[in-house]
């Protein structure tokens, strides 16, 4: 008989056993709950631009996820939110659950109505976000925001960096610049040992690996990943999720290099 695996069983799998005083911050905390997008939900969503018609899921397919986080105060908030599909949500949950315990510095984040939907207005504001149906950045295809299957976490200390047509970098948002040099890290930014745990928890792409443009923010799946998870129920969708992270892990213990590991494992995810 077929059950289904849990996100914790599985972050544990993956991650091994927390230390100590990890433990003690997350069990002394408030952690983290996901709950459904009902139909008033749902209305505010379209009134507030954050889905447009033809968006590649359904109000169904979504859920919010409330989180406990830190912010660069050391003060502990409750109120943290990212709408995602509700296939990745308990992975979601996780992965915060983990920032948590890492002591991560968050400044905010707050659902994309607050917003409208305007993506730089949310950056400006450093605010952390998941689900906007919009397109790329630069335009073309649609972002995998649009599915609720991309992060951006702390976009001023992890700005998007651009070079347009002479070659110059543009940043976004521009009061990120100062956290273009990765080499000296800062409270909130993002490095490899992060990505790890998002990518132990299903989002194996990290824009900080990217060469053009780099998206330090910036957390997804893979595209055709997206497709075939809002193609399914939310029930099937999660099993093919957690499936694709329990390969994952089994394919990095196989690799002896970390990096050329991550390239060989997420590849066709």
């Amino acid at each position: 008989m077929h059950k289904n695996i849990s996100a914790t069983s599985i972050g544990k799998l993956i991650l091994g056993a927390w230390t100590a005083t990890h433990f003690c911050i997350a069990a002394a905390a408030p952690l983290s709950s996901a709950f459904a997008t009902d139909a008033a939900a749902c209305a505010q969503l379209k009134s507030d631009h954050v889905m447009q018609a033809g968006a590649p899921v359904t109000c169904e397919q979504l859920q919010t996820v409330r989180f406990s986080f830190i912010d660069f105060d050391g003060k502990l908030h409750d109120d943290g939110e990212v709408m995602v599909m509700a296939a990745v949500a308990p992975q979601v949950q996780a992965i915060f659950e983990e920032l948590l315990a890492r002591r991560l510095p968050i400044k905010q984040a707050r659902l994309m109505g607050h917003y409208h939907g305007d993506d730089d207005a949310s950056m400006a504001d450093n605010n952390t976000s998941a689900f906007n149906d919009r397109a790329m950045t630069g335009g073309g295809a649609l972002s995998l925001h649009a599915y609720g299957l991309a992060i951006d976490l702390n976009p001023l200390q992890n700005p998007y960096i651009n070079r347009n047509k002479q070659g110059a970098p543009e940043v976004s948002p521009p009061a990120g610049q100062p956290y273009t040099a990765r080499t000296k890290m800062r409270p909130g930014m993002v490095n490899q040992q992060i990505a790890d745990v998002f990518a132990q928890h299903g989002f194996f792409i990290w824009g900080g690996n990217w060469k053009q443009p780099i998206d330090y923010q910036h957390f997804q799946v893979s595209r055709k990943m997206a497709e075939r998870l809002a193609a399914l129920p939310s029930d099937q969708a999660r099993k093919v999720f957690e499936s694709s992270i329990i390969a994952y892990g089994h394919c990095m213990k196989n690799e002896q290099s970390n990096m050329k590991a991550r390239v060989a494992c997420v590849n066709d995810k």
